[in-house]
């Protein structure tokens, strides 16, 4: 047996006699439907990250309360 070769069948009939036609169908459908769902995948772009640098957020600052340590947290992250 090939490295490729399947030792089950992908798909399997479980109740009734499709015609070879009918099971042709299927697999056309289900194979339209996976390269579709493929091509969207690889079209799809994340979306695009805003630099944080200028962010609005950035400007505003917590309030500082006296304690041990609270000079290291007085400069911005």
């Amino acid at each position: 047996m090939a490295d490729g070769e399947r030792s089950e069948p992908f798909l399997r009939v479980v109740r009734g006699e499709p015609s070879p036609e009918e099971i042709a169908a299927l697999v056309a459908t289900l194979t339209a439907i996976a390269a579709a769902q493929s091509r969207a995948a690889e079209e799809a772009k994340p979306a695009p990250v805003p630099p944080l640098w200028n962010a609005p957020a950035r400007r505003l600052r917590v309030p500082l309360h006296p304690a041990p340590g609270a000079w290291r947290r007085s400069a911005l992250p």
